[in-house]
């Protein structure tokens, strides 16, 4: 089973290289891809009725096509290959698998897709970074409009392996297969969607290689932060378990504190405090019972509040107002040194001002998690030449969390969660589900309790945004933010039974 790394194409080349100079030749590795993408392709034609339409490119990607061409060839199905380019330009493994295959080999302005079986789509892998032009782009035209399954040789044609971005036409695939381990474009948008379910296949890179080359991009799940989670003890009590603090908005604007405490109660913090204006006091007592209220009516009453070491986790932002009043919360907060959760009106409040924020955090050494959504990314780090505004999900969460020296989680279907260190995570089991008033309140006091717990902030944020996806898909249909604690018990019953 492969691992939870992924792999950048850079990091593919060096496994490939590695592989071979210790001693497996190049064209053995083709042949194994190829005999990968030729057992997924007999699933997906059925029977050995109707033609398989075989497209190759002219490079390596393109050799992985015609050993798979040959295979299913002689596995008794028809078997069409059509290449971009001259035969007799291959050079390498790609040449020498061209020449095992025997059958006829027609240019690609003459491919048609329509009415095929099956389209395995060979023509360019994860490392094109350029928009496919002239017969290339034509033909994924005409993939796309036939209407017939893909099966897809490591990407699907024209999607950048590293970014997951669409440069141009892009084949859209049923399936994909890869090898050794995913791509980091498998799991970031519009990659996930173009690419379908992926299968990852073993060609013989040794775990050994893998681990040399040390990947710091994951994908996200209960293999990567697992064996971290809390787990209890027969003598703990809920004073082991840790103590979060939310931070509630004025009057009128309170639910979304409580939204937050509830999550992190449900997720374990063994006890939870709002910290509420005087004025708001009636709205949340009303409506908490076992998470606790105070009163806090400013950065003062916040300090005095913390001067209780027991205080172990902050979550500041859902509901709490922008400007001044909250970056003097955000400062005390910060310099008490607390595992901290910064979202929404917090980071709003930092508008242009990310230098600011990081020098709170690095004052008080706050184990902190900032979780933004595009929007609230695009303000606090407005004017950040280190933060690309643009590009690559991964690169602009890598540099936000360097920048800020916090875990940042940069929200959305496919959300990112990187640290200061470089390592991070993508996210899976996203949900428009999720799509709902309260939810990013849910997922901050998710991540706040297992902060309370003593999880380290990477594996703690993590941790919740899988799990608040994993909550999201039990409930399904109709999910509002206040099912997501609730499905809770249920999710974390199948973790921890596993």
């Amino acid at each position: 089973m492969a691992g939870t790394e992924l792999l950048t194409t850079d990091e593919m080349r060096r496994a490939d290289a590695a592989t071979i100079h210790a001693g497996t030749p190049g064209l053995t590795l083709m042949h194994r891809a190829g005999e990968a993408v030729a057992d997924r392709a007999r699933a997906l034609a059925g029977q050995g009725e109707g033609r398989i339409l075989v497209l190759c490119g002219p490079g390596n990607n393109g050799g992985d096509g015609f050993v798979a061409a040959r295979l299913l060839a002689e596995a008794g199905f028809t078997v069409e290959v059509a290449l971009l380019g001259a035969r007799d330009t291959l050079t390498g493994d790609a040449a020498a698998a061209a020449a095992e295959w025997t059958g006829p080999v027609t240019e690609v302005a003459s491919a048609e897709p329509a009415g095929a079986a099956l389209v395995i789509d060979a023509l360019f892998g994860a490392g094109l970074t350029r928009p496919l032009e002239g017969d290339a782009a034509a033909l994924v035209g005409r993939v796309n409009g036939a209407g017939v399954p893909v099966l897809a040789v490591d990407v699907p044609s024209g999607l950048d392996g590293d970014t997951g971005a669409a440069r141009g036409p892009v084949v859209t695939a049923t399936e994909t297969v890869t090898f050794v381990r995913r791509k980091v474009g498998h799991l970031l948008l519009p990659g996930r969607r173009l690419c379908g379910p992926v299968t990852v296949a073993d060609i013989g890179v040794p775990e050994t290689v893998v681990a040399e080359i040390a990947p710091r991009a994951h994908v996200n799940g209960p293999d990567l932060w697992g064996a971290a989670f809390p787990r209890l003890a027969e003598d703990s009590h809920k004073y082991t378990r840790g103590h979060a603090v939310v931070l509630s908005g004025p009057a009128h604007r309170t639910g979304a504190a409580r939204l937050a405490a509830r999550g992190a109660l449900r997720i374990g913090a063994g006890l939870v405090t709002v910290l509420s204006p005087t004025p708001a006091l009636p709205e949340n007592a009303a409506q908490l019972t076992a998470i606790m209220l105070r009163p806090c009516d400013g950065a003062d009453d916040l300090d005095d509040a913390l001067t209780d070491e027991r205080l172990n986790a902050i979550v500041a932002g859902p509901g709490l107002g922008t400007g001044a009043p909250t970056r003097d919360l955000v400062r005390v907060a910060a310099e008490a040194g607390r595992g901290l959760v910064l979202d929404a009106d917090a980071l709003t409040s930092f508008s242009g001002k990310a230098d600011e924020l990081a020098e709170m955090i690095a004052a008080g050494g706050a184990q902190a998690v900032a979780t933004p959504h595009e929007g609230e990314f695009a303000r606090l780090f407005r004017g950040v030449a280190a933060v690309p505004a643009e590009g690559s999900k991964l690169a602009r969460a890598r540099a936000a969390a360097a920048h800020l020296d916090a875990v940042v989680v940069l929200k959305g279907p496919d959300t990112v969660i990187a640290a200061p260190d470089g390592r991070a995570a993508i996210n899976p089991n996203g949900t428009p589900w999720l799509g709902t008033a309260g939810s990013g309140d849910v997922l901050c006091g998710f991540i706040g309790g297992l902060l309370a717990q003593g999880m380290a902030p990477f594996e703690a944020a993590a941790a919740a945004v899988w799990l608040h996806a994993a909550a999201a898909h039990r409930h399904g249909p109709g999910l509002i933010a206040e099912d997501l604690p609730e499905m809770m018990p249920g999710v974390l019953g199948e973790l921890l039974a596993g």
